[in-house]
């Protein structure tokens, strides 16, 4: 699933392809992938001649800012976007077509159809799921060491399991927690309540730079990604230890080994993160 600088990294490319861009057209093949409203000709006629003036994000969801609405969009594992001619032809993956009064199409394509999309009058967004519970962003002032640490002094939960509650902080999953966490040379299976201050303050140092680093090499391509322009990323080039099982750690050379930790594969080095 795309992580906070996956979708950064599409929020920006698509910023770049369709600011200003007026709907004439959404044509819907795969229905179940609209979830509000629940109406499926409603959704088409809310965006009728909406103009998109921005697309911002949030955590893992993009939002795309029109004249009365803000249509929420979560990728999920495979979702898509492009920008496309009419006379382009398009394969059976490819689900909602917004056409454009320039005669451009912005597609959405999705293998596995997981992917979400909400659409609310402009305002409502945040008051309501998949929003509303979402925690702070690692790069706002509200994210600090101590709001990590005091978040999280009371949970059972094991640290992984925690940095991957969007309640707690939004953006991180399996990849950059499983980096964050080596570079912080803390193990995944240590509980969170029992991390000192001095470790929350290296871990909150190591989201940041992990996600920036991520953010800047364009994401991690490290099975179907690209951006909106079909692109891959390249930060799996520097990752530490996802995806890298019984490889030798780049650090110390001790072969890293792969766990489970709620329920999700998990990869780490036992002499980096004791």
């Amino acid at each position: 699933m795309p992580e906070l600088p996956e979708v950064e990294t599409v929020r920006r490319t698509l910023h770049g392809l369709v600011i200003g861009k007026k709907i004439q057209k959404v044509t819907i093949h795969w229905p179940k992938i609209i979830k509000k409203p629940i109406e499926i000709e409603q959704f088409k006629d809310a965006l009728f001649g909406q103009t998109i003036h921005d697309v911002h994000r949030r955590g893992k969801f993009l939002k795309f800012i029109l004249d009365d609405y803000v249509l929420v969009s979560h990728l999920r594992m495979e979702g898509r976007y492009g920008l496309f001619q009419p006379e382009e032809e398009y394969d059976h993956h490819t689900h909602v077509i917004f056409s454009f009064t320039d005669g451009s199409e912005l597609r959405y394509r999705d293998v596995r159809k997981f992917g979400t999309m909400h659409l609310f009058s402009k305002g409502e967004e945040e008051n309501e799921l998949p929003l509303l519970q979402l925690g702070p962003e690692p790069f706002c002032e509200q994210f600090t060491a101590k709001y990590l640490r005091e978040r999280l002094n009371k949970t059972t939960r094991k640290i992984k399991t925690a940095l991957l509650d969007q309640s707690v902080v939004v953006g991180l999953g399996n990849i950059y927690v499983d980096e964050a966490l080596f570079r912080s040379g803390i193990n995944p299976e240590r509980i969170a309540s029992e991390l000192t201050a001095g470790e929350y303050k290296r871990l909150h140092k190591e989201i940041i730079s992990t996600l920036q680093e991520a953010v800047e090499k364009g994401g991690s391509t490290v099975r179907s990604y690209v951006n909106t322009q079909g692109e891959i990323g390249m930060f799996q080039l520097q990752l530490f230890v996802y995806g890298r099982t019984d490889e030798p750690c780049k650090k110390c050379g001790t072969i890293l080994t792969r766990t489970v930790v709620g329920g999700r594969g998990t990869h780490y080095c036992e002499k980096c993160q004791k």
